[in-house]
């Protein structure tokens, strides 16, 4: 299997002992300081979520207990805003950056509009998720673990872009031999929930805070159906379910009962190599390239005081889902992880896009 030795180094960091080797440095007193966390998406998509959750309790954990204020650069599919943070000088700590998997995968497709490199970044905090798809009411009275009854359906999606993370359940509807239409050019997956609540769209997926926050209402409300996770990691690198969803079934357990649907080949070593990149270390906390590290260490503490507390756990499983956060030098390695695919992977799906959706990134 092509990426044996990339799953099962991620599931370690898993599974490795919740203790961390925290900087010995003195941490810096931020009181007086307003940090402005940057999000390159709209307000209404799991990365807002997931940045305003962790807000409040990053002002509580730093040192002076500085004001933590998010905002949004949404554009270009999230480019618009790592591009901006690039041209960032180093700081004082009171400039950060939260990237997604829709940032890492124009990077990792060489997108000519990414103008941002990972590697000058400092990763503080990572953080897994999982992602949900669901179907309207109609199509979902369909549904019945496979998408065999779904195929003479045309679907209509709202798409962040074809570089973006929804190459993950765009590549995954394809395989399983479903039609759907895209509407590409949405500022987040919150802009692409309300057009399935607007009935604009007729299938829609979003991260699990976005899930957890507003699509899960839609279901109890009858005007949503889950469909399936993507799944999540296990220690031996295979797919398993979702620890937040576990009841229902995951990408491969649809795609195993589908006609014509394969888990093995080309196609699913291309998706599964991106749902890893994706997913499990998927949001990161950045500070600005040269960014002194006494600064960079105090908010490695500040992160881990958050994961050390009594209630993180309840609080987290709740708002996020129940994934792991990563801190110092295992959010480095999750970073890697996010920014690593095969060549083999990336290929495919490069031509993929080409067919698809005439996006030719070989120019």
């Amino acid at each position: 299997m092509i990426f044996n030795k990339l799953t099962r180094h991620f599931a370690m960091a898993i599974t490795a002992s919740a203790a961390i080797a925290l900087p010995a440095s003195a941490d810096v007193n931020m009181a007086g300081k307003t940090i402005e966390w940057t999000i390159p998406f709209s307000e209404t998509g799991g990365s807002a979520k997931w940045a305003n959750f962790f807000a409040p309790l990053l002002s509580e954990a730093l040192p002076g207990n500085p004001t933590v204020v998010v905002k949004f650069m949404p554009g270009a599919g999230s480019t618009k805003g790592a591009n901006w943070f690039q041209e960032q000088p180093a700081g004082d700590g009171t400039v950060m950056f939260g990237s997604s998997g829709s940032t890492q995968f124009p990077y990792l497709l060489g997108d000519p509009r990414v103008r941002y490199e990972y590697k000058d970044w400092n990763p503080v905090m990572a953080t897994g998720t999982g992602g949900v798809a669901y179907l309207n009411p109609e199509a979902g009275a369909k549904f019945d673990g496979t998408a065999n009854n779904l195929k003479d359906i045309t679907f209509i999606y709202g798409n962040q872009g074809a570089t973006r993370l929804d190459l993950v359940p765009a590549l995954a509807w394809e395989m399983l031999g479903m039609n759907v239409e895209h509407v590409l050019g949405i500022k987040g997956r919150g802009d692409g929930r309300k057009m399935f609540e607007s009935g604009e769209a007729t299938i829609d997926y979003q991260t699990s805070s976005g899930y957890l926050k507003g699509s899960a209402e839609l279901v109890a409300a009858g005007k949503a159906v889950p469909m399936m996770t993507w799944g999540s990691i296990d220690s031996t690198g295979n797919i398993v379910r979702d620890p937040t969803f576990p009841d229902m079934p995951t990408f491969k357990e649809v795609c195993d009962a589908t006609d014509g649907c394969e888990t093995s080949g080309e196609a699913w070593d291309a998706w599964k190599a991106f749902f890893v990149a994706g997913f499990p270390s998927q949001k990161l906390a950045f500070l600005p390239a040269g960014t002194p590290q006494d600064v960079i260490d105090t908010f490695i503490n500040a992160f881990a005081k958050i994961k050390a507390r009594s209630d993180f756990e309840t609080l987290s499983a709740k708002r996020l889902g129940k994934y792991p956060m990563y801190i110092g030098v295992d959010a480095k390695t999750a970073l890697g992880n996010a920014t690593t695919v095969s060549a083999s992977a990336k290929l495919y799906v490069i031509d993929w896009l080409k067919a698809d959706f005439g996006v030719d990134l070989k120019k």
